[in-house]
């Protein structure tokens, strides 16, 4: 279980903390918070020092309903940032959420470590070969549709046998293109209903037949607050919950907003792991 980050193994059998920096005006939690150069660094720091393995920068939102963004639009946001961010923490991880391949690229040429795609190659032909060919970590989502449309394309007959196929066939591709390293994401809350995404949850194991790393993106979602009753700002302790659940049922890497907390969930449960035996 490890990844090549820029010449770096990451061992994932301990698993390793992603903390979020979203450079988006409407990101369903954090949205607009960090869109100067300031905050971005001071962002960034506070997770460096809280733990994080890596930072994970996404200049699309893609929360349910989201709109598009041109090509030109998530470049002109995410390009700056990324040379800022690596220009002062010179050893950060930095991976990119995009769907994009020209921004895959981009990215990669300014210093980026990894590419965490929502769309798993499906909404740019281009991403799968480009990735193969910069030689990157690739994280893998599944999802239906768009951001757009994805909460429409909840239905499932069999919702574990269709997402393991749609897993095989994309790890099937990515291998023929010959990505090295392959990470994959369940996708809680993209083209899922709640109910579902529990369920996700409570079998994750699953997916561990591909005997590759899995990622797990619930923090703060609305499978926590509206379960609660509540909001995103309140959900942390939801979200730390979950996390202990995702961990125990095998999550390789957990993609938060809150470091700190995440990192000491980490350590809890390895804890436990290596007095169980």
């Amino acid at each position: 279980m490890t990844i090549n980050c820029k010449g770096e193994l990451m061992d994932l059998s301990v698993p390793k903390v992603m903390g979020i920096l979203n450079l988006t005006p409407d990101s369903f939690f954090d949205g607009g918070s960090y869109r100067d150069g300031d905050s971005v660094l001071a962002r960034v720091e506070s997770m460096l020092e809280a733990g994080a393995d890596f930072i994970d920068m996404g200049a699309y939102s893609s929360r349910p309903g989201a709109a598009e963004l041109s090509e030109s639009g998530e470049l002109d946001r995410l390009i700056p940032m990324l040379d800022l961010v690596l220009k002062n923490f010179p050893g950060a991880l930095v991976s990119i959420d995009t769907f994009r391949s020209k921004v895959a690229r981009e990215s990669v040429d300014h210093g980026a470590a990894m590419i965490n795609d929502i769309a798993a190659g499906n909404l740019d032909p281009d991403m799968i070969a480009t990735v193969a060919e910069l030689q990157v970590p690739y994280i893998m989502m599944h999802m239906r549709g768009n951001p757009e449309t994805m909460q429409e394309r909840t239905d499932y007959g069999d919702m574990f046998l269709e997402i393991n196929r749609y897993f095989s066939q994309k790890v099937h591709e990515a291998v023929a293109h010959k990505i090295n390293d392959i990470i994959l994401d369940p996708g809680l809350g993209f083209s899922k209903t709640t109910g579902q995404n529990y369920s996700l949850l409570a079998h994750l194991e699953r997916f561990q037949v591909f005997g590759l790393p899995l990622l797990v993106g619930l923090s703060r979602k609305s499978m926590i607050y509206k379960v609660l009753g509540t909001s995103p700002g309140e959900a942390l302790n939801g979200t730390t919950a979950l996390h202990g659940i995702a961990l125990l049922k095998g999550a390789n890497i957990i993609r938060v907003h809150d470091v700190k907390e995440a990192v000491e969930c980490v350590k809890l449960v390895e804890v436990m792991k290596a007095n169980a035996r």
